[in-house]
């Protein structure tokens, strides 16, 4: 298997049970909808949309929207939420560095913590701006390298085996200056805010036992591994993220910062 198509497996892989996610990230999806100035008749493209919590969301305002994701188990949750919501809406499963879509056919192109997982940056970028119609905007929700998720990414990916998602090229796209770079002169009116999710735990230690067993089979499936061959790491890697996750903390609640982005296609 070439390395593209095995980053394509575990991609699918590792986000393969998101659905338990889809309500927490439901305030950041609204937000973002708000932030890209989405509004009825919109032609909008969801890129790793997962199960359709942004797609939706725009939907419920009257935009006309498309969901496009690498995993197959996600889009079947994304079609099954649409019957549930009496809303109508077109998915494919696709890749974010080949979306299977003609070119400038999309007034708003978003992603919600999706695109930034692609592999190769600059593809995945050409790919959004490919398919978003000249004047039309693109807006994306990213981990900030330096917060909560960034910092909890950043240690599992000091324990985990090269062949596992690159967290920290994935965290890249959470830096202002790099975003900016990125996208050069292919855009302007470039903005950048920040918001925050709050993520109801009764403890740290509640975070961190739901981080290791659902937010992704990879990081169970590390946790597996380092208790089978190293136990003494494994259980260094669950007291840093709980070290970590202590600093966002309070009121049964950890504070999940992130960053939007907003541009217009030249």
């Amino acid at each position: 298997m070439d390395k593209k198509a095995q980053h394509k497996e575990q991609e699918q892989g590792a986000w393969s049970q998101f659905s338990v996610l889809e309500n927490l990230s439901g305030t950041a999806a609204a937000r973002l909808v708000r932030f890209a100035g989405i509004g009825a008749g919109a032609a909008v493209l969801d890129v790793a949309c997962g199960t359709g919590v942004v797609a939706l969301t725009a939907a419920r305002l009257g935009a006309n929207v498309t969901g496009v994701d690498i995993t197959p188990a996600l889009i079947a949750r994304a079609k099954d939420n649409a019957a549930l919501m009496q809303l109508n809406a077109t998915w494919y499963e696709g890749d974010v560095e080949a979306l299977p879509l003609p070119d400038a056919k999309f007034d708003v192109v978003v992603s919600q913590f999706g695109h930034m997982f692609g592999p190769r940056p600059a593809v995945a970028l050409k790919e959004m701006l490919r398919v978003l119609k000249p004047g039309g905007t693109l807006a994306f929700s990213t981990w900030p390298p330096e917060l909560l998720i960034g910092r909890v990414f950043t240690a599992l990916g000091k324990y985990a085996p090269p062949s596992a998602p690159d967290f920290s090229a994935a965290l890249q796209w959470g830096d202002p200056n790099v975003v900016r770079e990125r996208l050069g002169a292919e855009v302007e009116d470039l903005t950048f805010t920040r918001d925050a999710m709050l993520f109801q735990m009764l403890s740290v230690q509640h975070y961190r036992v739901f981080m290791e067993h659902h937010l992704s089979p990879l990081i169970t499936m590390l946790f597996q591994a380092l208790e089978a061959s190293d136990p003494a790491s494994a259980a260094a890697l669950r007291l840093e993220m709980e070290a970590l996750a202590v600093h966002y903390f309070e009121n049964n609640a950890l504070r999940e910062d992130y960053l939007m982005t907003r541009a217009v296609k030249r």
